[in-house]
């Protein structure tokens, strides 16, 4: 057993072969390109070598007599089971490859090895987080001017849902890269998206509801013109899937997981209506309606925001009604799951819903986890940015009931479509308003009659009737924070803002509230 050390390089190999003096030249090559290599010529020598030095990477030969190839990658995998290991070998045999592809070796080498092919298994291995770092953020510098001009030209909705996207796609690759100064860049671009979003919303949002308008799909406009023509079809039962609080960005980061089981249709962006918080967007997907109709023709169903009571209790009623409206004459059934416990129970008796047209499911995780995180400092440290965010929704989603309900779904050859109601900003600054007692509570949005507001930091609506919302009395307006601000009472300023700074709230005007997914997905 020796070891080779020319130049000491960061990057440490341990070679384990029986003809390891047949290897010389190999080894000779690598230590010119500034490795450190370390060899020894049976597995139990190399198991205790592991022990004592720290390795980055493992060559093994398969063959070797006393601890096989396979037995001494069992050891190191049990010792570390993050180290990259090599597996060098004469024979091609099935079997051999199987179980070393099963034990999770890095790469697979037939003898005899030639020195580039080493070479280009350890720049796979060990410098490819490096390559691929660098080729994102050379490809993002590339990208960041055009985004800056794309920004300058935005004129249409549908432009805006373009670059929101553009922007998440560099997020996502951005993400995994170690350049800290490009994720910076990439944050102050979606700051300013969102300076110059706020003032698109301002300048056309109340022209949406007037006729013949040009403009996306909204909340109350998508189950009649995206579902129901789904539901005419009537050639697959639908599982129609409301996850609450749910941002572009997390469908990104779970989508592959949902892949396995559904390949994706048809996808729209659609704007979630103001404000875009739960009682009014949800509701108006269930009911078809804006607010200020839901108010006017179902006054038993509708709760303005300083009633008593639930907000949300009747959304199964609006969408009877709806479905009657559209001429809907269907099977159907509606779910609300508000914890693990109710979604469990629902996964276990999926099977009764396939005689269904129609299956309903809200689920409410999302708003539960997002809303947590002002009251858990657990949960507040565990989704302290979006990055954070997006993880913490993969893990929960991977060992819902949803997923399973997904799964089952699948097998039963459903139709899926999954959206959300509105999405959720990482509230950063505070933005100061006075309101009477009667003020909603929301920190994204305000309505009542006495507001006074800092007037750059909302978009204020006098005659709230103007875009499909209730007036509480004569005089009431609504207010709509706009970039990260949140709403802070001037009372009490310096509490308020300490316990509500960087969490996650909605009911404003921002991309990452108002584009919505809307996704219609095929069983595979």
């Amino acid at each position: 057993m020796h070891t080779n050390s020319g130049k000491m390089s960061q990057i440490k190999i341990l070679w384990v072969d029986d003809e390891i003096d047949l290897l010389k030249p190999h080894i000779l090559f690598l230590e010119k390109k500034n490795y450190h290599v370390t060899t020894c010529n049976n597995g139990q020598d190399a198991i205790d070598l592991f022990d004592n030095e720290n390795f980055d990477i493992v060559f093994l030969d398969e063959n070797m007599p006393g601890l096989s190839g396979l037995e001494t990658l069992a050891e190191i995998k049990e010792k570390k089971s993050s180290i990259p290991v090599i597996m060098i070998t004469k024979s091609e045999e099935e079997y051999i490859m199987e179980e070393a592809i099963g034990s999770k070796i890095a790469d697979y080498l037939i003898k005899p090895v030639n020195p580039n092919q080493i070479l280009l298994s350890l720049k796979k291995n060990l410098d490819h987080s490096r390559l691929v770092s660098e080729k994102t953020t050379l490809d993002y510098q590339k990208e960041f001017r055009k985004i800056a001009m794309d920004m300058a030209m935005v004129r249409t909705y549908e432009d805006w849902v373009e670059l929101y996207k553009k922007l998440l796609f560099w997020e996502l690759k951005l993400e995994n890269i170690e350049d800290q100064s490009m994720v910076e860049i990439l944050e102050s671009q979606k700051v300013e998206a969102n300076v110059q979003f706020g003032k698109f919303i301002e300048r056309n949002y109340e022209d949406w509801f007037t006729p013949k308008a040009d403009k996306p799909v909204l909340s109350h406009e998508i189950f009649g013109e995206l579902v129901a023509p789904e539901i005419r079809k009537k050639d697959k039962p639908i599982l129609f899937i409301v996850i609450d609080n749910l941002r572009y960005d997390q469908w990104k980061a779970f989508e592959s997981i949902v892949n396995n089981h559904y390949k994706l249709e048809k996808e729209v962006s659609y704007y979630s209506i103001l404000p875009t918080a739960t009682q009014y967007a949800r509701n108006a997907i269930f009911s078809g309606l804006t607010p200020l109709e839901m108010e006017k023709k179902f006054p038993q169903y509708w709760k303005n925001d300083v009633d008593e009571g639930g907000k949300n209790l009747h959304e199964a009623d609006f969408l009877t009604e709806q479905l009657k409206r559209l001429g809907l004459n269907i099977k159907q059934e509606y779910y609300k799951v508000t914890n693990f416990a109710s979604g469990k129970k629902l996964a276990d008796n999926f099977k009764s819903l396939k005689n269904n047209d129609l299956t309903t499911i809200v689920y409410n995780f999302v708003d539960m986890l997002s809303h947590a995180k002002t009251e858990m400092d657990v949960v507040k440290e565990l989704a302290s940015n979006d990055k954070a965010y997006r993880s913490l929704t993969v893990s929960w989603f991977k060992n819902s009931p949803l997923l399973d309900m997904i799964q089952q779904a699948q097998q039963q050859g459903f139709r899926l479509i999954l959206t959300t109601d509105h999405g959720t900003i990482n509230c950063k600054n505070p933005s100061k308003v006075i309101g009477d007692k009667n003020t909603s509570l929301n920190l994204r949005y305000k309505t009542g009659r006495s507001l006074t507001y800092e007037d750059k930091d909302v978009f204020a609506v006098k005659d709230p009737k103007k875009i499909g919302l209730p007036a509480l009395n004569m005089s009431s307006s609504f207010i709509f924070a706009k970039n990260d601000l949140f709403l802070a009472y001037v009372n009490n300023f310096n509490h308020y803002v300490s316990y509500y700074r960087n969490t996650y709230q909605h009911g404003g005007i921002s991309l990452e509230e108002m584009v919505i997914p809307f996704l219609v997905l095929e069983p595979r």
